[in-house]
């Protein structure tokens, strides 16, 4: 975590910062796993669609940590992650109708992100 977010008043329920690193892992191991059995499954009607969405998803995911932490805005980085929700639904959404097992294994980011969601709006309207 950077200086800037110690200084940061935070709302109930933030997690201590070391929990932060190994759920990104676990996360990011799940979200591989769902990126290759995506990928080995017979393309789709929609499979140009879902796969610019995934890549959209996986943008915003990047980006947020540069907006949140790099730039210190909570601002954009709620837009950034409000997007993020938006796709990481479509994106469960799509994979239940064509591969039930690649959307279970998105349900725990989902949750996170849903929570992270909540976290950086309450951040945003502390600070």
């Amino acid at each position: 975590m950077t200086p800037w977010y110690e200084t940061l008043r935070k709302p109930p329920l933030t997690p201590p910062n070391w929990i932060f690193s190994p759920v990104w892992t676990i996360l990011y191991l799940l979200i591989g796993v769902v990126i290759y059995l995506y990928l080995t499954i017979p393309i789709q009607p929609l499979w140009s669609i879902t796969t610019a969405i995934l890549v959209l998803h996986l943008v915003a995911n990047g980006s947020w940590s540069f907006l949140f932490f790099r730039c210190q805005l909570p601002g954009w980085a709620l837009i950034d992650i409000l997007l993020m929700d938006a796709t990481l639904i479509f994106l469960v959404i799509s994979f239940w109708q064509v591969y039930l097992m690649a959307a279970i294994l998105l349900m725990p980011y989902l949750f996170w992100i849903l929570f992270a969601t909540y976290l950086n709006y309450a951040l945003f309207r502390l600070n």
